[in-house]
């Protein structure tokens, strides 16, 4: 696959005001959302659930780019439109999920490594046929004591690096997503000195195993506090150490960051961002790659139900227009009480 073609999916994965909306949940991380408003977990409401999302009217203005699973990404519409079909007539570019969970890192307990690597060089191959143009995978980190281990994050930098050479080898753009998670109560400090480590780590393995850093994006966390950690550090102090720690350790050549959510709040999710990218004087363009924070206001207004469709539509565009001012650096009080009109 042409670099050209790499090069065009990253720049409009990077389109100014936009970011990308994760829909990947497996099917357990689904269906326990779905439990928890009790909503059954049917193939049936999974994609009924999907198609509200990305039929939403005016998406396309705020979001770019939509991860999907192994099971969205053959679903239909309704009308019997594929969803990614569906996603690119909007202008909104597929992409998708190809890792298989996680699973406990032998002798190292309370540590996990990331399956998915047997056959994935074919799985790409069929997932470029229905329509992706671009991949996720995730390591998980964990901070506790003496966590994480150095071969912890070897194994998860070696593994994401090949993911990343597979994807451009099959002309997709790599999503690399080491994520530090938010448990704990370790300190805004310690999540800054785990972070730094981790991405040292992962670039370190991504440069052995000659992957073009310009035809890639980066998904990380920002450095945050445990969330067990009190008090909670300022929006400001978050955005700070953020900034520090890319700056340290994320080369130039990487044309972007897109940071996940990682279980904060919508809202809070939202503010730390836009602290983020109103500081600028960074090499690379920042946007986000939001889950839960995109989706819950939506779910729990939608309920399984067909009629409350259009009104979570209404709170996921108005998540997404917020977050898409924020990469802007202009979110604010005012934008978080307006509606959208559908």
């Amino acid at each position: 696959m042409a670099a050209s073609t790499l090069d065009s999916t990253v720049a409009a994965l990077l389109a100014p005001g936009k970011g990308i909306l994760a829909a990947d949940e497996s099917l357990p991380t689904i269906g326990k959302r779905f439990a928890a408003l009790k909503i059954l977990s049917s193939e049936e409401n999974r994609r009924a659930y999907r198609e509200l999302l990305f039929t939403t009217p005016g998406l396309g203005e705020f979001i770019n780019g939509v991860i999907l699973f192994d099971e969205t990404i053959r679903q239909r519409t309704k009308d019997g439109v594929s969803l990614p079909e569906l996603l690119a007539k909007q202008g909104i570019i597929p992409g998708i999920k190809v890792d298989l969970g996680t699973i406990a890192l032998a002798n190292f307990p309370g540590e996990k490594i990331t399956q998915g690597l047997d056959g994935l060089r074919e799985r790409l191959s069929g997932y470029r046929e229905l329509g992706a143009r671009f991949t996720k995978w995730r390591a998980v980190i964990t901070i506790g004591e003496r966590l994480p281990t150095a071969a912890c994050l070897t194994a998860n930098a070696h593994a994401l690096a090949l993911f990343a050479a597979l994807s451009q080898e099959a002309g997709l753009v790599p999503l690399v997503e080491p994520e530090v998670l938010m448990d704990g109560d370790h300190t805004l400090a310690r999540c800054e000195e785990v972070t730094a480590v981790t991405l040292k780590t992962v670039f370190a393995a991504l440069c052995a195993h000659r992957v073009v850093l310009e035809a890639m994006l980066l998904k990380t966390g920002m450095v945050l506090p445990g969330k067990e950690s009190l008090p909670q550090a300022g929006v400001d102090l978050v955005a700070a150490a953020t900034i520090r720690c890319l700056r340290r350790t994320v080369p130039a050549a990487v044309p972007g960051v897109v940071f996940l959510s990682g279980g904060q709040s919508d809202v809070a999710a939202t503010e730390r961002l836009n602290a983020i990218c109103r500081m600028g004087g960074v090499p690379w363009k920042f946007s986000f790659s939001f889950g839960r924070a995109l989706q819950d206001a939506a779910l729990k207004t939608w309920l399984g139900s067909p009629t409350n469709v259009a009104a979570a539509q209404t709170e996921l565009r108005h998540r997404a227009r917020c977050n898409g001012l924020a990469v802007q650096g202009k979110y604010g009080k005012q934008a978080e009480n307006e509606r959208s009109a559908r």
